[in-house]
């Protein structure tokens, strides 16, 4: 099967916009070629998309999203998860382990392989548990977990409270070249709170959630980072102190990566309209001054990547108030266009930048092979249409869930076609 984009505009080594037709052979690009027109045989197994000067990227790659699948349910599928990542432009995801059962043994892992591969949309690379059932009380069976197709290790939901169990699975995980990706927080500093320590805390009474609980946990094993030689991964950091403890281990090259969600860029507590818990997350969205110091980090390199933190929850859960709701938003299908809105159209990003940070940035730190928009590379692409604008409306998402603290919102810059290995998997024409 053959593949033709014609009049697309994509991404040249130096950052601008050209006008190229891509051609792609049995899931593989097959060549780039300059201008919009092709010379097309329009034989039977010929697909052509024009693009009509849309961007084309390599597909976007989310290394946190939570899928739900299996026990949740209600919440979300890995089908209906897939689809919403794939109409958010993303062709490969990564999904937690906090599911009921823990993917903590291998019949889970390839039970999420299995109906991944059932549903037929996106790449899903599972994360597997750092500890049985996530307790943080024994160590899963990291050899077997690694044989079954987990790319690493993570508790994501909570933080490994020992720091023991915390320095035996990260000497364990360098053993194997594989990576410990790491939810950061105190649970001594955090029990009950519903948002950040701030002055909307203070207004409604609710006790905060501290910058220094996500911090301790990042210093903590940092260090233990430096004593093992593991690849260690920061979840969706949020907090100045956290950012300046990876910036300075960056620097003596301890292997510490991390990651950052866009809600965590665009919005900080004061943002916070009253008490509808599609606000409330985990992390919470925190202050002025660790948006902007986040920001800057993600400018200059210390954080690496932006990842969704994907978490889809019924509306009746929701629903609960702010101090009962359970944490989580969702976030692939507005990811793309909140930042392309908020920090390209507005100056401060280049489009350059945006795009390595969904994709070849995140390839990068876990050694994927995608997230290459080049002759050789799997035609995993992202058509996405700059000029187009349109509100975020919560009933037209793929994803079961609708907790959002963004509906309403004027966007610019939606995926309109998303392409895993040559195959169209998601377009607003179909």
């Amino acid at each position: 099967m053959q593949l033709i984009i014609r009049n697309a505009k994509v991404l040249n080594e130096n950052g601008q916009l050209e006008l190229k037709t891509i051609y792609v052979q049995n899931g593989v690009i097959d060549k780039v070629e300059d201008g919009a027109e092709a010379d097309i045989n329009l034989d039977k197994d010929v697909k052509v998309i024009e693009a009509n000067g849309k961007l084309v990227t390599p597909g976007f790659i989310d290394m946190h999203v939570h899928l739900r699948e299996p026990g949740f349910e209600h919440k979300e599928t890995i089908e209906t998860g897939s689809r919403s990542a794939a109409k958010g432009g993303f062709t490969t995801i990564a999904c937690m382990p906090n599911t009921r059962p823990v993917t903590d043994n291998p019949d889970t892992v390839k039970l999420v392989q299995e109906k991944a591969k059932e549903a037929g949309l996106v790449n899903v690379l599972p994360y597997a548990a750092i500890t049985k059932s996530e307790l943080g009380r024994e160590l899963t069976d990291f050899a077997a977990l690694k044989e079954a197709g987990a790319i690493g290790f993570t508790d994501d939901g909570v933080g490994v409270q020992n720091a023991q169990m915390m320095k035996d699975a990260m000497s364990k995980a360098a053993s194997m070249g594989m990576p410990v990706i790491a939810h950061c927080e105190d649970d001594s500093l955090v029990e009950g709170a519903p948002v950040a320590e701030g002055e909307f805390a203070r207004k409604h009474g609710f006790k905060g959630i501290p910058n220094e609980s996500e911090a301790i946990h990042v210093g903590r094993d940092i260090l233990l980072a430096e004593a093992t030689g593991v690849h260690y991964h920061v979840c969706h950091v949020s907090t100045e102190q956290s950012i300046r403890l990876i910036r300075q281990a960056k620097e003596i090259g301890i292997n510490v990566t991390t990651e950052i969600c866009p809600h965590h860029l665009v919005l900080s507590e004061e943002d916070i309209p009253g008490l509808d818990a599609n606000w409330k997350m985990n992390p919470p969205l925190r202050s002025k001054r660790d948006v902007e110091a986040c920001i800057a980090a993600l400018e200059d390199g210390t954080i690496d990547i932006i990842v969704t933190d994907h978490a889809p929850h019924s509306e009746e859960e929701k629903a609960k108030g702010m101090l009962q709701a359970p944490f989580g938003i969702v976030g692939f299908e507005t990811a793309f266009p909140l930042l392309y809105t908020k920090f390209v159209v507005t100056g401060r990003w280049s489009l350059e930048m945006l795009v390595k940070r969904m994709t070849s940035d995140p390839a990068r730190v876990f050694g994927l092979s995608v997230g290459k928009l080049a002759p050789g590379a799997t035609a995993d692409l992202t058509i996405i249409d700059l000029e187009q604008e349109r509100s975020v409306d919560p009933q037209t998402f793929a994803s079961k869930g609708r907790n959002t603290p963004f509906t309403g919102w004027k966007l610019k810059g939606w995926p309109t076609d998303t392409i895993v290995a040559g195959k169209l998997v998601w377009s607003e024409t179909l």
